[in-house]
């Protein structure tokens, strides 16, 4: 019977490090020497630059694309399939189920329980309700060995207050001209005769708290594009923002003025070498960095968030240091600095540990009863700490996906 073990991680270890520790066959003794392979996503973007090098790619998807241009749960799917056509003699498992809906999460709990019959599987994760049934054992960091996890079943982050000051209010309110920032009437989307999304009807309005739903594929992407500005099939469409019916005149830049927005891949397009302080007065202009001079007043509004978030002291240390739970509460910070009308959170706890995700679902809590900005939580999660108002359920069926309020 193989072992399986579990290392249990913080957002403050270094994946990376522990990673290329144990596949050097330095860490875990059982598997020196053995043929490993990684499923993560550190794989998946490495395979991505390669695409982007070479013009050509070596992993096809069930669909026949590159990773690239696939869904996080297409990339994850074609990646183990590749990897168990390698035949490796143990397999590391890294944040297997991020951005995955639950489907897709069964399914790949079933392959990895199929392939756990063969070799040894180690998983890393640091979300304590993702360990894999058939774990036998759990390990810590500690230093630069790994120890067992003797009270792992007690364990349960505490939540405590974070945030004692209150919200910052906004220089100059941005004003809206109707109760709804937004609203779909029977909004039908297709792509080369594929129906996504069909006979949408949803109103989103002032102050809400909302939770965006549904599995991969399922039109998420879609109706966030539509409401963005960055679909062209948005026009022609019965669809108002902020309203204004689309194709009536607005720009693009008048949408996305009103509109704060945080992707956990904007952890990845955020590479300069910027200063906390001056990454939240970045949000002033909707730029990746700091390329104009700001205001007292801009500068004054900045502190209070920073004071907010308890990082005033560190105001000018590089962003890039912080950790990735604390990368998420600057750039929160940063899309909320304007107070924008619509706040959208598109899988924003994706690789967050346990305790870092309590931190994040009280700072958005926060913002939805101390401020009028609706809030848009798109996730395939339940996060226990967040509170939305209500739910909007896609419903995938062939003639595109339906949706229903839940809540």
């Amino acid at each position: 019977m193989n072992t399986h073990i579990a290392i249990y991680i913080s957002n403050k270890d270094d994946k990376k490090s522990l990673i290329k520790n144990i596949l050097s066959g330095n860490l875990i003794e059982s598997i020196n020497g053995l043929k490993g392979a990684l499923f993560s996503e550190i794989t998946i973007n490495k395979f991505i630059e390669e695409e982007k090098r070479h013009g050509r790619f070596n992993i096809p998807t069930k669909n026949g694309h590159s990773l690239m241009k696939s869904s996080e749960g297409e990339r994850k799917k074609a990646l183990i399939k590749y990897l168990i056509a390698e035949n490796p003699e143990y397999l590391i498992a890294d944040n297997i189920f991020g951005n995955l809906d639950i489907k897709s999460q069964e399914e790949i709990v079933l392959t990895l329980e199929e392939l756990s019959k063969s070799i040894p599987i180690i998983q890393i994760s640091n979300r304590k309700k993702d360990l894999l049934p058939f774990i036998n054992v759990i390990y810590k960091p500690e230093g630069k060995q790994i120890v067992p996890f003797e009270d792992f079943d007690s364990l349960s982050p505490k939540s405590k207050q974070y945030f004692i000051q209150d919200l910052p209010q906004p220089l100059e309110q941005i004003l809206v001209e109707s109760y709804y920032l937004v609203k779909f009437q029977n909004v039908s989307v297709s792509y080369l005769n594929k129906p996504i999304i069909k006979d949408i009807c949803w109103e989103i309005k002032t102050g809400e708290f909302w939770h965006l739903m549904g599995p991969n594929g399922s039109g998420k992407s879609t109706i966030l594009s539509l409401i963005s500005g960055d679909n062209p099939k948005a026009f022609n469409q019965d669809i108002y923002l902020f309203g204004v019916k689309k194709g009536s005149g607005e720009s693009v830049w008048d949408i996305k003025k009103k509109i704060g927005y945080f992707t956990s891949e904007m952890l990845q397009g955020f590479r300069r070498s910027d200063t906390i302080e001056r990454m939240i007065i970045s949000g002033f202009y909707d730029s990746i960095g700091l390329y104009k001079y700001p205001n007292e007043n801009q500068i004054s509004k900045a502190h209070e968030w920073l004071k907010l978030l308890n990082m005033f002291d560190i105001k000018n240390r590089n962003f890039q240091t912080l950790s990735s739970g604390h990368k998420r509460l600057v750039l929160i910070a940063r899309a909320m600095v304007k107070h924008p009308p619509l706040l959208i959170l598109d899988e924003p706890t994706n690789g967050l540990d346990d305790s870092d995700t309590i931190i994040f679902s009280e700072l958005v809590n926060k913002i939805a009863k101390e401020s009028s900005t609706a809030i848009l939580f798109v996730s395939h999660r339940h996060e226990v700490g967040l509170s939305p108002d209500n739910i909007y359920e896609l419903i995938p069926n062939e003639k595109g996906s339906s949706g229903r309020v839940v809540k």
